[in-house]
C-alpha cells in the first residue's frame, strides 16, 4: 500500500505539472452546465415560446415516464434536465482520453519509464495507480459541475422538477454509470498507451465509448429508447465486468521488456 500511495502521488504530481491536459475536461464540464441553461431557459424566454408548445417534446416526455403531477412545461423541463445529465458522463471520459493517454506514452517521452520499471513495483500496482491518478482529478471536476448543475435546478426549473430529479435513475447515472464509464475509458486508454508511442493514437480509442453514449442520448431525445433505473443497473454491472476484464488484460499485455525495447 505504501508503494501504491507513492505511485498515486507521483501521478497526481505529474498531472499538476501538465495542467493543459485538464483543459478538455473543464471545457466539457462548462458546456454540459451551460447548454441546458441555454436550451431550457434562455431560448424560450427570448422567443416567447414555452417548451410545452413543442408537440414532439410533449410526446417524448410522456414516453419517458415523467410524473403527471407536474405542469406540461415542468414535464418537458424534467425530461430535458434528465437528458442533459448524460453530458456530464462525457467529463470523466474526456479526462480518460486527455490524461490516461499520456500515462505511459508521456513517461516514455520523458525518459522516466525506464527507472520506474526497474523498481520492485508490480505491474498491477503501476497500472492501477495510473488509473486512480487520472480518475481522482477527473471525477473531482465532474463533481463540481454536477453540484453546480443541481444548484441551478431550483432557480431555472418550475416547482417540483428538482424533487422529481432526485430519483434512483439519477443516482445510478451519477454514482454508478459515470464513474464506471470513466474507469472503462481510463483502462482502455492505459492499454493502448502501453502499446503505442504516440499519445494521439491512444486518445483516438476513447471515441469508441463516446459513440454509444451519443447514440443513446439521440435515441432518447427521439423517443425511440428510454433507459429505466433497472436498465441502468444492468448497464452498470456490464461496465463493472468490462473494467475488470480490461484491468486483467492490461496486466497481461503490459510487458516491461517489450515496452522498453519498442520505445522510439
Amino acid at each position: 500500500m505504501n508503494r501504491f500511495r507513492t505511485l498515486v502521488r507521483k501521478e497526481l504530481l505529474d498531472l499538476a505539472r501538465n495542467r493543459a491536459a485538464f483543459v478538455p475536461v473543464v471545457l466539457v464540464t462548462v458546456i454540459a452546465f451551460f447548454l441546458p441553461l441555454v436550451i431550457i431557459v434562455i431560448i424560450p424566454a427570448l422567443t416567447g415560446h414555452g417548451l410545452s408548445d413543442d408537440a414532439d417534446l410533449m410526446r417524448v416526455s410522456q414516453l419517458a415516464g415523467v410524473p403527471g403531477d407536474l405542469s406540461p412545461s415542468g414535464r418537458v423541463q424534467l425530461f430535458l434536465f434528465q437528458q442533459f445529465l448524460l453530458l456530464f458522463l462525457l467529463t470523466p471520459i474526456t479526462g480518460a482520453m486527455s490524461l490516461a493517454a499520456h500515462a505511459v506514452v508521456g513517461e516514455k517521452q520523458a525518459r522516466t519509464l525506464e527507472p520506474l520499471l526497474a523498481t520492485p513495483v508490480t505491474i498491477v500496482e503501476l497500472l492501477v495507480a495510473k488509473v486512480v491518478g487520472a480518475f481522482l482529478p477527473t471525477m473531482a471536476i465532474s463533481a463540481i459541475g454536477l453540484i453546480l448543475y443541481f444548484a441551478l435546478l431550483p432557480l431555472a426549473a418550475e416547482p417540483g422538477v428538482m424533487s422529481a430529479m432526485v430519483s434512483a435513475r439519477t443516482l445510478l447515472l451519477v454514482v454508478v454509470i459515470g464513474p464506471l464509464a470513466a474507469l472503462v475509458s481510463l483502462q482502455a486508454a492505459i492499454i493502448v498507451s502501453s502499446r503505442v508511442n504516440d499519445a494521439r493514437t491512444a486518445q483516438q480509442f476513447g471515441v469508441l465509448i463516446i459513440v454509444p453514449l451519443m447514440v443513446i442520448m439521440v435515441a432518447q431525445f427521439t423517443g425511440s429508447l428510454w433507459l429505466s433505473a433497472a436498465a441502468l443497473g444492468v448497464i452498470g454491472l456490464g461496465l463493472l465486468a468490462l473494467w475488470m476484464l480490461l484491468t486483467a488484460l492490461s496486466v497481461v499485455m503490459f510487458d516491461r521488456e517489450s515496452i522498453l525495447t519498442r520505445w522510439r
